[in-house]
C-alpha cells in the first residue's frame, strides 16, 4: 500500500546490538523504523529491570518489516518500548516522510488503514492498562489457577512448561519470573524450586491477586 522500497532507498541502513533500546515510549520521535533484519521484543521497561530489557512482554517484530507502525499513521508517541533481541539491522524514515507516503494512498485505502491503526492501538492500550497489575499478582494468580491438590491434603502446581513459556503468558521477562517466585518463596508463599511448586498460603496468595482469582484445588 505504502511505497515502501520508494521511502527506503535513499535511506541509509543503520545497527543495534542485543538489548538496544529502539524505541521508549516515554520519549518522542520524529521518524519512524523499518527493521531490515533481526527480532525486535516490543513490551514495557519495567522501572527495576536490568537496562535494555524488557519486563512486559507483549510481542516481537521479525524483519522485514515496520516497527509500531500504528503511532506513525495515526501521529501519536509510541504506545509501547522496543528493545533488540537480536542484533538489527533497520532504517529510519522522517515521519513526515512517511506521512507524505500514506497521503498518495487512494482515499479508500487511507480510511482502511486507520480504521486498522486505531483498533490496533486501542488493544494495545487496553493490553498495557492492564499491566498495572505487577507482576507478582499476576504470577500469583497463575499458580492459583493452575492448582491441584496435592498428596498431602494441600496444593501444588506441576510445572509441565518451561518459565520461558509461562512468562510469556503472563506478559513478562523470565528472569522476572524467576525474580518473582523467589520473592513469593520468601514470603512463604510458596515452596520448592523444581518442577512441583507448593502453594504453602493460597490465602495469602490469593490477597496478593486479588479476590476474583480462582483456586482449582479449592483449598482458597
Amino acid at each position: 500500500m505504502l511505497a515502501a522500497q520508494t521511502i527506503l532507498s535513499a535511506r541509509s541502513a543503520e545497527t543495534a546490538a542485543i538489548g538496544a533500546v529502539l524505541l521508549n515510549r516515554s520519549a518522542p520521535t520524529d521518524s519512524v523504523i523499518y527493521i531490515d533484519s533481526g527480532r525486535v521484543v516490543l513490551g514495557v521497561l519495567g522501572v527495576d529491570a536490568t537496562p535494555g530489557s524488557v519486563e512486559h512482554q507483549l510481542g516481537v517484530v521479525d524483519g522485514p518489516g515496520w516497527l509500531e507502525v500504528t503511532a506513525a499513521l495515526l501521529n501519536v508517541p509510541a504506545a509501547v518500548d522496543a528493545v533488540a533481541q537480536t542484533n538489527v539491522q533497520f532504517r529510519r524514515v522522517p515521519l513526515e516522510e512517511f506521512r507524505a507516503g500514506l497521503d498518495g494512498c487512494e482515499p479508500a485505502v487511507q480510511s482502511i488503514l486507520l480504521d486498522i491503526a486505531k483498533a490496533h492501538r486501542q488493544q494495545t492500550e487496553l493490553t498495557v492498562s492492564r499491566l498495572a497489575k505487577d507482576a507478582e499478582a499476576r504470577c500469583a494468580e497463575w499458580l492459583l489457577s493452575h492448582a491441584e491438590a496435592s498428596e498431602k491434603g494441600g496444593c501444588m502446581v506441576h510445572l509441565q512448561q518451561r518459565k520461558r513459556a509461562i512468562a510469556a503468558q503472563l506478559g513478562i521477562a523470565p528472569e522476572t519470573l524467576s525474580r518473582v517466585l523467589r520473592h513469593l518463596r520468601e514470603l512463604r508463599l510458596i515452596s520448592g524450586s523444581g518442577r512441583i511448586v507448593d502453594l504453602v498460603d493460597p490465602i495469602g496468595l490469593r490477597t496478593l491477586a486479588g479476590p476474583s482469582a480462582p483456586c482449582q484445588c479449592g483449598a482458597a
